[in-house]
């Protein structure tokens, strides 16, 4: 099998490259005129070799190229700096937000070393620890009101040692009735990862993903959902991805795999429109480049996602995502129940998601005219704000629905209207249940 990877950009390798760098100011690295002609060359050697698209690989080396002869990068004393010039320099010609040079000595020194010596062991247990720390890039698995599954998680981690995790996610999740697959912060991965958990979405039939070509090899590697997996499948359940502009590689796939299958709604923010895969390689002993050596292509559009990104099929902030897909998924479910309590319920849950969809700004005055005691209730006015409390309980902030109903994110199925009499002057306080229950408490101070 063919040797994929996508570059990765999630935050648990952003932090590991942070650290490392910080432990490794190198005195001895002697960063000058020779070292930038050097890396140059070395750079255009690398591209004119691997680049997926050998012609936009001559115009990054032609351009590269005369920026050194033109004395560009003369001014330029900084290693860190030179990376930055030298990535910028290559993404404006070819576009590519997946090249990237980094100064990486000690990344260096590893890729060196495993091209001499073939891959480390140690070292890929180390790297595997490490997102173990992080498990696997899973940060959430819960279940939302309306019994709908939510996972967030940061990157698609090798199955080789993530589907354990994944196993126990997707089993958690196995008995709701909608599934919301949080990307907003996921920067990729490995495509076997994307494979796996595609897998959990259809029956057992083979479906196809997508395909990977590399200009290497010149071969093309296909990617079908698989026919065993461990664990219960879920064909039939709505699935909503959010997305936003760090969705990037991997988690891309991800989202263009399902919403072209027809298997998904992408709601959020076109994505960061990465679809090459390939690899990090060592320019000198100070110096990296990843390298894209490949091209996603989908085997409905016969194309990707590279320079465009995934557009949602509804475009909202990214911060507002997870509440829309909620509501959508609410009257998904609402559409395909012929019970009518269950409608009523879905229809309390989607109000509640709404009122923090749609944020209500009640003025200070009226919001100060519900600060009070009712029996044993207090509600309290703080830094704009209202607060319940019921005595020796935890106190809870409100959220307007309307002008005089609150909701609560912690109670779900309890509300709070208040009712004045023909003055205007708030007299009591209702809890209303989902069920329909009211209980009437007169205001006391």
């Amino acid at each position: 099998m063919l040797k994929c990877k996508f570059f990765i950009l999630f935050a648990v390798f952003l932090n590991i490259i942070n650290t490392i760098y910080t432990q490794q100011l190198i005195p001895e690295f002697k960063f000058d005129e020779k070292v930038k002609k050097q890396s140059v060359n070395k750079i255009c050697s690398l591209l004119n070799d691997n680049y997926v698209f050998p012609e936009t690989a001559q115009k990054m080396n032609d351009y590269i190229l005369s920026q050194l002869n033109s004395g560009a990068y003369d001014t330029i004393n900084d290693p860190l700096i030179f990376s930055d010039v030298l990535t910028a320099d290559l993404q404006s010609v070819s576009k590519d937000k997946h090249i990237r040079v980094r100064f990486s000595p000690l990344d260096s020194k590893r890729l060196i070393e495993q091209e001499k010596n073939g891959s480390d062991t140690e070292d890929e247990i180390h790297w595997n620890e490490l997102l173990k720390k992080e498990n696997y890039g899973f940060r959430k698995a819960e279940i939302l009101n309306g019994n709908i599954g939510y996972v967030d998680f940061r990157n698609f981690a090798s199955p080789k040692y993530s589907a354990e995790t994944i196993k126990s996610v997707m089993g958690f999740l196995a008995n709701t009735d909608a599934l919301i697959f949080d990307l907003r912060q996921n920067g990729g991965g490995d495509p076997e990862c994307v494979q796996l958990i595609c897998s959990y979405l259809f029956k057992n039939e083979p479906v196809h993903l997508n395909d990977l070509y590399f200009r290497p090899t010149n071969k093309t590697q296909e990617f079908w959902t698989l026919s065993n997996i461990e664990g219960k499948r879920m064909p039939e359940i709505p699935v909503y991805i959010l997305t936003s502009k760090f969705t990037f590689s991997g988690a891309e796939e991800f989202a263009y795999n399902l919403k072209n299958l027809k298997r998904a709604v992408i709601i959020g923010e076109t994505t960061g429109g990465g679809a090459h895969p390939g690899d990090l390689m060592a320019i000198n002993d100070g110096f990296t480049i990843f390298v894209p050596k490949g091209r996603a292509i989908n085997p409905i559009t016969k194309t990707n996602w590279e320079g465009t990104g995934v557009i949602p099929d509804v475009e909202v902030k990214q911060e507002l995502a997870l509440e829309k897909a909620q509501v959508l998924a609410l009257e998904t479910l609402s559409a395909n129940t012929n019970d009518d309590n269950q409608k009523k319920q879905y229809s309390w849950i989607i109000e509640s998601v709404n009122a923090n969809l749609n944020a209500l700004e009640i003025d200070e005055n009226t919001l100060k005219s519900y600060a009070g005691e009712y029996n044993d209730r207090t509600i309290s006015y703080e830094n704009g704000k209202l607060f319940y409390q019921r005595k020796d309980r935890p106190k809870f902030q409100m959220i307007p629905m309307t002008n005089d109903t609150f909701i609560f994110k912690d109670f779900e199925n309890f509300r709070v209207k208040f009712i004045k009499d023909v003055l205007g002057n708030v007299t009591e306080l209702n809890g209303l249940y989902a069920d329909g229950h009211i209980v009437r408490i007169k205001r006391t101070n």
